[in-house]
């Protein structure tokens, strides 16, 4: 399995769109998703490399596998 990288936000926000996250918001620099299940939003910030440790904290706040992150980023 590849390691996570850093990505753009663009790319994160496609990402967990695509699985089924709801844009909401903006407020400043930082989108603001929903997703049916999860406890708390989603927030992905507007940087040109998202650190690793953000992309795995929203991951595990939908329930996403790093399998299905993969897959997603494929598509992208």
């Amino acid at each position: 399995m590849p390691r996570i990288t850093p990505v753009d936000y663009k790319t994160l926000l496609k990402i967990f769109q695509k699985f089924g996250c709801q844009y909401k918001r903006k407020e400043g620099s930082h989108h603001i998703l929903t997703y049916p299940s999860a406890k708390r939003a989603v927030v992905i910030p507007e940087y040109g490399e998202i650190d690793v440790e953000i992309i795995k904290n929203n991951m595990r706040t939908v329930g996403m596998t790093r399998e299905q992150y993969f897959e997603l980023l494929s598509k992208v």
